[in-house]
């Protein structure tokens, strides 16, 4: 789906606040998260969606390719924000013709709208290593509200990489034909359930 399915479809998708703090933690907690200019770790970052098939089952796929920036600020959360895409070439699932299908002009189109996109307008503290962040989801060819619920799931430097590391996951729903995706709607669903994972690297 164009310009995220996310993140965020973005979000990553996308994606909690880059910090314990921005997610409303304690004080404690916030100083313990570092401030910065992050970019999307692609590796550890994507976004599942799930579907009704004619009212009889929930079919699952994922997304990947994501890129983007998270700018965090974990002393005024309300300052940060998330600029993240996902490639729409990217989307997966268990079924070969189906991906095939998802991929063409009928559904996502992503020879002519490779990215779904999402960008943050507020990020709002909710409790304990929780946010909502609000924002505006692209895809295919359409830009519409999203509300993501984000959770703060950790920080540090990756063992690996030696890269600053914090990571989130989140969830959203939007309405497909809202996007001008209607193939089969509604027996195949319009809800589309998001469930994203996503992981940001301090800039060096």
């Amino acid at each position: 789906m164009k310009r995220i399915f996310t993140t965020a479809l973005g979000a990553a998708l996308a994606i909690g606040a880059g910090s314990a703090a921005l997610l409303g933690a304690s004080a404690g907690e916030a100083n313990a998260v570092q401030a910065g200019d992050y970019r999307v770790e692609p590796f550890h970052t994507q976004v599942l969606f799930s579907v009704s098939h004619f009212g009889l089952s929930n079919f699952s796929g994922v997304v990947t390719g994501a890129s983007g920036a998270l700018k965090l600020d974990p002393a005024h959360p309300a300052n940060s924000k998330l600029d993240v895409s996902v490639d729409a070439a990217t989307i997966l699932t268990p079924v070969e013709k189906l991906t095939g299908e998802l991929r063409g002009a009928e559904w996502l189109d992503s020879a002519k709208y490779p990215k779904a996109t999402f960008v943050s307008t507020k990020v709002i503290p909710t409790g304990p290593e929780q946010a909502t962040i609000e924002g505006d989801l692209t895809l295919h060819g359409v830009t519409r509200p999203l509300t993501l619920k984000a959770h703060f799931v950790g920080a540090g430097v990756n063992p690996i990489t030696k890269g600053y590391t914090v990571g989130f996951d989140g969830e959203g729903v939007l309405k497909r034909t809202e996007f001008g995706v209607t193939k089969y709607a509604p027996m195949i669903g319009d809800t589309v359930h998001l469930t994203l994972h996503a992981a940001f690297e301090l800039r060096r």
